[in-house]
């Protein structure tokens, strides 16, 4: 059971994301969350719809939090720190989410050894199956990050990589539901063009791609293995497969996942 308090300074739509994962999901309780926000709308919208300890206090949530999310704009980062630095203990586990924040970056900022997190989830963390990757710098001990990879566990999947990796995570599971987004919304598209009715095309083509996640993630068999076992000889199958292939389907996802780590 994790039972320590828990912090957000911003309270967007990627936080929001982690609280309700943690909460409808995680067994994490609103009464140990407590989180910021510029606006008052925002303010009142977490209030009402999460129930969690909510103001415009950035230095209040720094102060009683153990882990603490900054989950502000990269640019932001600076002015917050300096806002939050001398109200965070020598034991509060900061928690980045924002793309291309390096650790030592927020420790010099911070200005004294600070336990860091570099983070990067998605937004499926709404619906608890978030996959979260993070790194640790040396000042995080062990059992901190046996702690955090066991809370983000609780709304989804988590893995601890160096942070050499984390610059090329973005593209592969931060940015990435958006792509399979785009691929149930054409494939609806395409259901609806040979009559089948919007909302059920949405609803097929949804699960069958939930369906075939859980097949990679639980049988562990090769994704082109899985493929395989779809494609008969001459089938119709093995036709889609050739023309998405001749249509640049799998370059086309490579060259995004370029475009969104910046090459």
């Amino acid at each position: 059971m994790i039972d320590q308090q828990i912090g957000f300074i911003g309270s967007g739509k990627m936080a929001q994301s982690i609280m309700n994962g943690m909460i409808q999901y995680g067994g994490i309780a609103p009464e140990q969350i407590h989180a910021s926000a510029v606006t008052e709308e925002t303010i009142d919208h977490v209030k009402e719809k999460y129930q969690v300890d909510i103001s415009n206090d950035n230095r209040r949530v720094a102060s009683e939090s153990d882990i603490l999310f900054l989950a502000v704009k990269p640019h932001v980062y600076p002015h917050v720190i300096e806002e939050i630095r001398k109200d965070i203990n020598r034991n509060t586990i900061i928690v980045t989410i924002a793309v291309g924040v390096r650790m030592k970056d927020i420790e010099l900022a911070f200005g004294k050894e600070t336990k860091i997190i570099r983070s990067m989830p998605n937004t499926p963390s709404l619906v608890g199956e978030a996959m979260t990757v993070f790194c640790a710098n040396e000042h995080v001990l062990d059992d901190e990050i046996q702690l955090i990879h066991d809370l983000f566990s609780l709304y989804g999947r988590s893995d601890q990589v160096d942070e050499k990796m984390m610059d090329a995570i973005p593209a592969i599971s931060g940015s990435s539901p958006a792509y399979g987004y785009m691929f149930i919304e054409a494939l609806a598209d395409g259901a609806v063009k040979q009559g089948i009715p919007r909302e059920e095309a949405y609803q097929y083509a949804a699960q069958a791609l939930l369906g075939a996640a859980k097949m990679v993630l639980d049988t562990d068999k090769h994704p082109g293995e899985l493929k395989d076992q779809v494609c008969t000889p001459g089938g119709t199958t093995i036709k889609a497969v050739d023309a998405l292939e001749q249509n640049g389907f799998r370059a086309a996802i490579i060259q995004a996942m370029d475009k969104c780590s910046g090459k």
